[in-house]
């Protein structure tokens, strides 16, 4: 058993509170690799922000489990070596089972969701609370999801989205005790949230997603006041990183995200923690496509692994300034 507190983390217990009252965000950003989470801790440390390493089942399965919480402790120093201790979470993201949920406790995060959304309903509350119980043991915060998103991300996918019910709610977070919920209300997960009938075109040609369900996370809030709420699937799909990828040999044909200021206006209210992994993905690969068409010489990772990692920092310290609202609530 290794605690998350002998690396250096936070949970996310704190950390929510004073979003909440604050009126911002975290990013929750996911990472597999050194390039990831350095580029994730030097646009945090830069912005002073807080944050949220994500860790998905596909990660775990890339990099190992051992890899990865190394990482995290390495993430502490260096955000130490760059001059600022900013709270630092490391999170399991669409846990599937208390195996795997117990499995990263075990082994140092200090938070884990527990996605039990797919099983019927009295299902994802015993899976729920099971996880919760011992997760709460050790101190490690715990996420649940109401609600399915559609799309597709690493193992986590869905034809179809249900929107969450704000009837479930208080049922759910009390029977189960979790620390926050993961809800539905019309984002996706992938760089493909919707389909071009989906969406309307703005007079230049660009695809207009329909707007997110604020309806339904006003009456959450109503029956779950001052609750941790949490969006997932909200990257944004920047188009210039699209355009780059397109020109450079790739196909992101109607490729649709959530509009940057819909994600500000959530982060005002109870939701206080947004997931963001297909962004950084574009940002590296854009990077990554446009060296290797023009220099098609070029083999030397360093030359186009630092230059991604680069781009993934400047697109996370935007996201913290402008979107989440996070830059400067560091050491609040």
């Amino acid at each position: 058993m290794i605690s998350y507190k002998e690396v250096g983390l936070v949970n996310t217990r704190d950390m929510f509170a004073k979003a909440m009252k604050g009126q911002y965000a975290i990013g929750a950003f996911n990472f597999n690799n050194m390039e990831q989470m350095q580029a994730i801790i030097a646009a945090c440390v830069e912005t002073k922000a807080p944050v949220i390493l994500q860790v998905s089942k596909g990660a775990r399965d890339y990099a190992n489990i051992n890899i990865l919480r190394n990482m995290a402790r390495g993430s502490v120093e260096y955000a130490h070596e760059l001059g600022c201790d900013i709270p630092i979470v490391l999170h399991l993201d669409h846990g599937d089972s208390f195996q795997t949920a117990k499995d990263c406790i075990d082994n140092g995060f200090s938070s884990v969701m527990i996605d039990g959304s797919h099983l019927p309903y009295e299902e994802n509350i015993a899976l729920t609370k099971k996880v919760v119980d011992y997760a709460h043991e050790h101190d490690v915060t715990v996420e649940g999801e109401l609600g399915v998103l559609a799309g597709i991300e690493d193992e986590v996918s869905s034809a179809v989205s249900h929107y969450t019910r704000p009837e479930e709610v208080v049922d759910f977070s009390t029977r189960t005790g979790v620390d926050s919920l993961a809800i539905s209300i019309g984002t996706s997960h992938g760089a493909y949230k919707f389909t071009p009938e989906q969406c309307t075109r703005n007079a230049e040609g660009i695809l207009i997603p329909p707007p997110l369900r604020f309806d339904i996370l006003e009456e959450i809030e109503k029956e779950l006041p001052g609750f941790p709420i949490v969006l997932h699937g909200a990257s944004s799909v920047p188009q210039e990183y699209v355009k780059i990828i397109n020109e450079h040999g790739g196909k992101l044909a109607d490729s649709v995200g959530i509009p940057e200021e819909q994600l500000r206006k959530a982060a005002k209210s109870a939701v206080c923690k947004i997931n963001i992994d297909s962004d950084g993905r574009l940002a590296m690969t854009a990077t990554i496509r446009r060296i290797f068409d023009e220099k098609p010489a070029e083999f030397d990772p360093r030359k186009y692994l630092g230059p991604a990692r680069e781009e993934l920092k400047k697109m996370y310290m935007h996201k913290n300034v402008d979107v989440l609202g996070s830059a400067g609530h560091a050491l609040d």
